[in-house]
């Protein structure tokens, strides 16, 4: 089977406001896209879709699904603490929890993308903590929350150009840490080169994503491994045709003139990763 997700990110955003949406009002944009979407990925026969929300557009995108929709929503990160029967019964402010995502009707959640990690080292640095492992415990204690609730979980690892000469160790120590205690067969492994994700940098190469793939498989026992560092039109046939990749990570789908994210767009780059473009 094939994994594709789509990470959203923040692209509900209009683009007089600094974004890059000119596709929905907002206020409908989860579900615009939902709509735009699921009747044609029926067509793709043994494919996961799973499209990652930010909170406000979770509720919108899940109740815009058919009931054979083969989309499956999922949050952009989760919190480590829930509610449980007999307390704690909901003091988590600014936090999305587990309980509450799938109560929305969300079955996946995302955990440990780059900017996540960044992020959370950030407020680490802030309070003087150095140590290099603390990230990986806090999204070990996300993934067992996302587990616990019942969500499926997307684990993003990668290595920044700092880390390029124990780029090994690095993932090792994000998949060690990050999956301990968790039920693997429930979870997916997204490998996001952060060196070369960005304008002006080089791009991951087949050779090295191929490296990358099979450390990852090997480490995990060879869980699904998605491309994270994102699947476009330029790279599909690429990654494609790499044996240890299990799919791909979606995020813009044009990067010049306009852009940002559309839905049409989106559709073709399945095409072309899944070989019906030919």
């Amino acid at each position: 089977m094939k994994h594709i997700y789509l990470n959203l990110k923040r692209f509900d955003i209009p683009r007089e406001k600094g974004g890059v949406n000119s596709i929905a009002d907002p206020k409908e944009w989860g579900s615009f896209i939902v709509k735009n979407t699921q009747e044609q990925l029926k067509a793709f026969k043994d494919t996961e879709f799973a499209m990652f929300f930010p909170e406000a557009h979770l509720i919108p995108a899940c109740s815009a699904k058919t009931e054979d929709s083969p989309i499956e929503v999922g949050t952009q990160g989760l919190f480590w603490g829930d509610t449980k029967v007999g307390g704690p019964f909901g003091a988590f402010t600014t936090s999305l929890t587990g309980n509450a995502a799938v109560s929305f009707g969300c079955s996946y959640a995302l955990i440990g993308h780059c900017e996540e990690r960044n992020k959370l080292a950030a407020i680490l640095g802030e309070a003087g903590v150095v140590d290099t492992k603390a990230v990986n415990r806090i999204l070990n204690k996300e993934i067992l929350a996302a587990q616990s609730a019942g969500l499926k979980v997307l684990y993003c690892i990668g290595e920044k150009d700092t880390e390029l000469d124990n780029w090994d160790e690095v993932l090792k120590e994000q998949l060690s840490i990050g999956l301990e205690g968790a039920d693997k067969d429930r979870v997916a492994i997204a490998y996001e080169p952060v060196w070369s994700i960005g304008p002006g940098k080089t791009p991951a190469d087949k050779p090295y994503i191929t490296k990358v793939a099979k450390l990852v498989k090997k480490e995990t026992d060879g869980l699904a491994v998605v491309y994270g560092g994102g699947l476009k039109t330029d790279n599909a046939e690429m990654l494609a045709s790499i044996d240890e990749i299990d799919g791909g990570l979606i995020a813009l789908t044009r990067f010049k003139g306009e852009i940002g994210f559309y839905p049409d767009e989106y559709i073709e780059i399945i095409k072309t990763y899944l070989g019906e473009n030919k």
